[in-house]
C-alpha cells in the first residue's frame, strides 16, 4: 500500500506534470528531505546510527498513517543499495510469500540483497510471521515491517525480538507547516486562505502528512476573489475523523488518559479526553461504567456520594440518551476530577486479598463461629463470644482474626475529605482495642 512520499522516483519541479497528485510530486528523494521524525533520523538517532556505522537492522515502524513509514524504508533501501520490494499483509499470501523469498535468495547468489518492506505486517497470523524468520536469519532479506498497531500485542515475540521497533509520531503542527510551505513552492502559488484558516486546514489534518497535501490539493483548486477564514473553510471541507479505534490501543490509550486526569485532580483536562472519546464514537455506557470505576478506586471513602453521582449520571443517560445523556456524564466527570482522592480502600482491599491467599483456609477463632448443634457447643463453638452492643461504647475488643495470624492494619485512611473522619475512628477503635486488650 501507498504512504505519504513512497517513490523515489525523480520529481518534477516548476509545475511539470500537474496532473500527479500532490503527494506523488512531493515525494522525498533521499532521507535528508523527509519532514519531521527525527527522533528516528537524526545523527544520534537510532536510523542515523545505523546508516552511519553502514550497518542496518531488520525494522518494524509503528506509527499512525501518512507519517512516512513508506517513504522512509524505500529511501532506506537506496542508502543501502538494497533490492526493495514492497508488500501488503493484506493482500499477499502464502505462495505469494515464497515467491517473494525465492526472488530474494536468487538476488543474494548474485551479491544483491533485498529490503522487504511489509505494510500492515500485524495483519499476517503468528504463523506467517514465524515465515519470516529463517530468511531473516540467513540474510535472505532485511526487513521493514510497517504498523499501525501495538507491536507488543500484535507481533510474535521471535519476530520483535529480531528487530528493532522504531515509533514514527503524528506530524506536529510545524511539520505539517513546512509540508504546506513545500506544496505551495511546487504549485507555484499560496494557498488562498487566512492565517486562521490555514492553521485550521492544518489541524483537519489531524498529524497526517498525506491527509494534509489532498486537502492542500483540493483547496489550490478554488478559484476565490478574496483569501477565504476558517468558517468558509469549514464550509467547503469535511473536517477528517480523528483517528480511534474502539477495540484497539487508541481506546486504551485514551481511557487511560481520562482516568489519570480524573486522578490529578484536572477537570479540564479529564473533559478533554471524555470529548475525545465521545468524538471518536466511543459507546457512553463503557465510559460511565469506568467513572463508577474511578469512584470507587480513586475516590472512595474520600468522598463516598462520588459513587452515587455516577450511578445518577449513568440512570440519566439510560433515561435521555444521546446527545442529552452525555451532559450527565461530562458533569460527573467534572465532579470526580474535583472530589477528594484516596486509594485507601483500594490498597486494603488488595493486601486483604494476598493475606486470603496467604493463610488459605485457616478457620475463623472459635468464639466467633456459630454453635447451632450440642456438638459444635461441646468443641467449643462460640465459647467466650461478647456480644459488642453489651459492651461499654459497644466495642468488646475481641479478636476477629484467625488464631495464628498476626493482626494486620489493611486500611490506613488519608487526611482528606470524608475519609478523614474515618481516620480518627480507626485511630479511636485501634486505642481502645489496645486498652481492652491489655
Amino acid at each position: 500500500m501507498a504512504d505519504l512520499f513512497d517513490s523515489d522516483a525523480p520529481q518534477p519541479t516548476g509545475g511539470e506534470e500537474p496532473n500527479r497528485p500532490l503527494a506523488d510530486r512531493l515525494r522525498p528523494r533521499s532521507l535528508s528531505e523527509v519532514i519531521g521524525q527525527q527522533q528516528v533520523l537524526g545523527p544520534e538517532a537510532p536510523l542515523g546510527v545505523m546508516l552511519a556505522s553502514g550497518s542496518l537492522s531488520s525494522l518494524v515502524f509503528w506509527g499512525p498513517p501518512g507519517v512516512g513509514k513508506t517513504t522512509i524504508a524505500r529511501l532506506l533501501a537506496k542508502e543501502t543499495e538494497l533490492h526493495f520490494v514492497q508488500i501488503s499483509a493484506i493482500f499477499t499470501g502464502v505462495p505469494d510469500l515464497k515467491k517473494v523469498f525465492e526472488a530474494a535468495k536468487h538476488r543474494r547468489a548474485n551479491g544483491q540483497g533485498t529490503l522487504l518492506f511489509v505494510d500492515e505486517i500485524h495483519r499476517f497470523n503468528k504463523a506467517q510471521q514465524d515465515g519470516f524468520l529463517p530468511h531473516m536469519e540467513d540474510g535472505t532479506i532485511l526487513l521493514v515491517g510497517a504498523t499501525t498497531e501495538n507491536p507488543s500485542f500484535e507481533l510474535n515475540a521471535a519476530l520483535l525480538s529480531r528487530s528493532q521497533v522504531l515509533v514514527l509520531e503524528r506530524l506536529p503542527l510545524t511539520d505539517l507547516e513546512l509540508l504546506t510551505q513545500r506544496a505551495e513552492k511546487e504549485l507555484g502559488r499560496a494557498l488562498p486562505l487566512t492565517g486562521d484558516a490555514r492553521d485550521a486546514l492544518q489541524e483537519m489534518a489531524d498529524g497526517d502528512g498525506r491527509a494534509l497535501l489532498n486537502l492542500i490539493e483540493q483547496v489550490s483548486a478554488w478559484r476565490v476573489e478574496a483569501p477565504l477564514g476558517r468558517e468558509a473553510l469549514a464550509t467547503r471541507l469535511m473536517r477528517r475523523a480523528a483517528k480511534y479505534d474502539k477495540s484497539g490501543e487508541e481506546h486504551y490509550n485514551l481511557i487511560s488518559a481520562l482516568h489519570k486526569s480524573v486522578r490529578g485532580s484536572d477537570p479540564d483536562a479529564a473533559l478533554y479526553w471524555y470529548a475525545r472519546m465521545l468524538e471518536g464514537g466511543e459507546d457512553p455506557r463503557f465510559l460511565a461504567r469506568r467513572l463508577t470505576r474511578m469512584a470507587v478506586e480513586d475516590i472512595a471513602l474520600a468522598d463516598p456520594q462520588a459513587q452515587a453521582v455516577c450511578l445518577q449520571a449513568w440512570e440519566t443517560y439510560e433515561r435521555l440518551g444521546s446527545p442529552e445523556g452525555e451532559l450527565a456524564l461530562a458533569q460527573a466527570v467534572i465532579y470526580l476530577a474535583l472530589a477528594p482522592k484516596t486509594n485507601a480502600g483500594y490498597m486494603a482491599y488488595k493486601a486483604a486479598r494476598r493475606l486470603a491467599k496467604e493463610t488459605g483456609s485457616t478457620p475463623p477463632p472459635k468464639h466467633i463461629m456459630n454453635a447451632p448443634t450440642k456438638l459444635m457447643t461441646e468443641q467449643g463453638y462460640g465459647a467466650g463470644y461478647q456480644y459488642d452492643h453489651d459492651a461499654e461504647d459497644g466495642f468488646s475488643g475481641q479478636n476477629y482474626f484467625p488464631e495464628g495470624v498476626k493482626r494486620p492494619v489493611l486500611y490506613q485512611p488519608v487526611e482528606r475529605g470524608f475519609e478523614r473522619e474515618l481516620k480518627r475512628r480507626t485511630e479511636f477503635f485501634a486505642k481502645l482495642r489496645l486498652q481492652r486488650n491489655s
